[in-house]
């Protein structure tokens, strides 16, 4: 099956092709740009590069969130997009899963952070299951990150882009996965989705959307506006 991935949880990002779980062609986004600016200039040179037209395009994967309000938006409003103008299929990829998926083989248990603003994070647990899939989207939360730091014990591991802050302040004794796997790559995000495809998930195509795990502040300001 003929993938195409995306990934902007952030205010860049990637984009990858790839058959079934192999990478064809891979790219991260200009970071001097918004994804706004840069991902259809990205994915135009990743189909180039694997020497597909749009039109053969079979599964669009995308990360749903947690992650930037803007760059979520952006990234599965595109996927769903492409998917319909062309009449392919498209599946969301949670973003923690990505993270999960991409710690060190020996890791049998992981929570990952992501900055969710307001000096709180947006935390996961995920352990591994026997067949080897990091398991534990559905653990996602909010929580204030010095509750978070105060919960850790000796021999936690963790992962994960919200942990840029935090470095000083983690306790003796928790295992850091290398920075370079903290943030999810649209290659992640290509392969976990074709598994997901595999083993029979659909993801309508309209019913595909952004997960914020929070209400946005303009949703927030209206409530605070009209309360009462």
């Amino acid at each position: 099956m003929r993938i195409l991935a995306i990934e902007t949880i952030e205010m860049t990002g990637s984009v990858c092709t790839l058959v079934d779980d192999r990478v064809l062609a891979e790219r991260r986004l200009d970071a001097g740009q918004r994804s706004a600016q840069s991902l259809a200039p990205g994915i135009a040179a990743v189909l180039d590069a694997s020497g597909w037209l749009p039109s053969e395009v079979e599964l669009v994967a995308v990360a749903t969130g947690p992650g930037s309000f803007t760059g979520l938006r952006i990234g599965v409003t595109t996927a769903k997009t492409l998917a319909y103008a062309i009449g392919c299929e498209a599946i969301g990829v949670h973003t923690f899963a990505a993270v999960a998926a991409q710690a060190p083989a020996d890791v049998a248990r992981v929570t990952t952070v992501l900055d969710a603003q307001r000096n709180e994070l947006y935390v996961a647990d995920f352990h591994r299951s026997p067949q080897g899939a990091m398991l534990g989207e559905e653990t996602t939360r909010i929580v204030r990150a010095a509750d978070w730091l105060a919960s850790l014990t000796p021999g936690t591991t963790v992962s994960g882009s919200g942990l840029t802050k935090l470095l000083g302040r983690l306790p003796e004794g928790v295992r850091v996965v290398e920075a370079s796997l903290w943030s999810p790559v649209a290659a992640t995000i290509g392969k976990l989705g074709w598994r997901a495809f595999s083993g029979g998930r659909r993801d309508p195509v309209f019913d595909l959307m952004p997960a914020y795990f929070r209400r946005t502040a303009a949703e927030e300001q209206w409530d605070r506006k009209h309360s009462g």
